[in-house]
């Protein structure tokens, strides 16, 4: 039997990964397991490199604010700021204090010193301004819109004021309190003012479509898919404050969906601009529905981003599955061998990328068991949607940062 595995095995390179895929992909996707572990991080560094050098990619968009992650942009294209700003401000999530992503934007500035805009490296943040408590106020999106249109636009045409939206708006706290994650009667999402604004996004995202013959020649590339990012982040948030509000037992599940709604729209908004590795967590990357369970609730279950992303480029999409050995410093020991990461932890490699369609071969009859994880913040293989990969990044074990 691992005899057998082991001519699955293939190094975590470029090349060995495209050879795993019927067409080269707009966006290869990455996933991982757990979040907040370096030794992850390197290897996506590593293969994004290979990726620029030999497979022409030009776009990293990861798993954190998409507003935030124009920081980083900005300063990987242009230099605009330090290194140090960009971290404390172009991450969310905590990303920001990783070493590895420090690595991975001081690595992409570098490159892009001296080469013309077209051989750049381009970043992008692909969530919504989400948090785990709550979600940001639509005011920055909101405004950046409104003021990209004001600048170009007939007056007359604009569906407001700046001055109105101000009024809307109110105070942002009222916006981000956390207190409304876990009661609806607290979100604002649903009221007077709220109902009106998401009239007024929807309005302005309209006027924006509408005058795209003026747009494409009077602003830059970059400005006009910056306007439309302001767009949908602004009717996004609107949406998802609006249902932090709803009351239904139907709240969480449609909030879960929404976010990931959020992130397919910009990873299709990205792969407009050509092939791009992505990274966040395999939930939010994988084909088949996500799951979750909450407190003592039935499990929630929404369509990820990634299969939602598949289900416009087809092809165009590739998902590869990071799956882990052992994680000893969160009490993820050994696995069993009769799980999927039992039988490759089996194997000598410290890590590998393996063919999901030759490893089931290589295991015929037998069907691995699910691992179960003692640390909530680690989600092993489901064993029952191996063939939903284009293949399996294994990690024999990840030592503490």
């Amino acid at each position: 039997m691992i005899t057998d595995i082991k001519d699955t095995v293939r190094a975590v390179e470029a090349a060995a990964v495209m050879r795993l895929l019927p067409a080269r992909p707009r966006l290869l996707a990455l996933g991982e397991p757990t979040h907040g572990e370096d030794t992850l991080l390197d290897l996506r560094n590593e293969l994004f490199q290979q990726l620029v050098e030999q497979e022409g990619y030009r776009t990293i968009a990861i798993e954190s604010d998409c507003m935030m992650g124009l920081v980083v942009d900005d300063y990987v294209t242009s230099g605009t700021g330090t290194l140090d700003d960009v971290m404390a401000q172009g991450f969310s999530h905590g990303w920001g204090a990783s070493g590895a992503n420090r690595e991975l934007v001081r690595w992409m500035r570098a490159y892009n010193d001296g080469r013309p805009a077209s051989e750049r490296l381009r970043f992008a943040g692909f969530d919504g301004p989400l948090e785990i408590t709550g979600a940001a106020s639509p005011r920055q999106s909101l405004t950046a819109l409104h003021d990209c249109l004001s600048a170009q636009v007939d007056a007359d045409l604009l569906p407001c004021t700046a001055e109105t939206l101000d009024r809307l708006l109110g105070a942002d706290d009222r916006w981000t309190n956390p207190a409304a994650m876990m009661d609806p009667a607290q979100s604002v999402g649903q009221s007077a003012e709220a109902r009106e604004l998401r009239l007024l996004a929807d309005d302005l995202v309209a006027l924006l479509d509408a005058q795209t013959p003026h747009l494409i020649t009077a602003i830059s590339r970059d400005d006009w898919d910056r306007a439309r990012l302001y767009g949908r982040t602004a009717t996004g948030l609107l949406r998802y404050h609006f249902w932090m509000a709803d009351t239904s037992p139907a709240r969480m599940a449609r909030l879960v969906g929404l976010r990931d709604l959020m992130m397919a729209d910009n990873l299709l908004a990205v792969a407009e601009r050509g092939s791009a590795l992505v990274h966040a967590h395999n939930g939010h990357l994988q084909r088949h529905k996500s799951t979750m369970r909450m407190w003592d609730q039935p499990p929630l279950e929404w369509w990820s981003a990634g299969a939602l992303v598949n289900a416009h480029l087809g092809v165009g999409y590739a998902f590869l599955a990071t799956a882990l050995g052992t994680i000893r410093h969160q009490g993820v020991d050994t696995p069993l061998p009769d799980t999927v990461e039992g039988l490759l932890y089996a194997l000598p490699e410290d890590h590998c990328v393996v063919d999901p369609r030759r490893l089931a071969t290589a295991l015929g009859d037998t069907r691995p068991a699910a691992r179960v994880s003692p640390y909530y913040g680690y989600s092993p293989l489901d064993p029952a949607h191996l063939a939903g990969n284009d293949g399996i990044v294994f990690v024999k074990d990840v030592p503490q940062n």
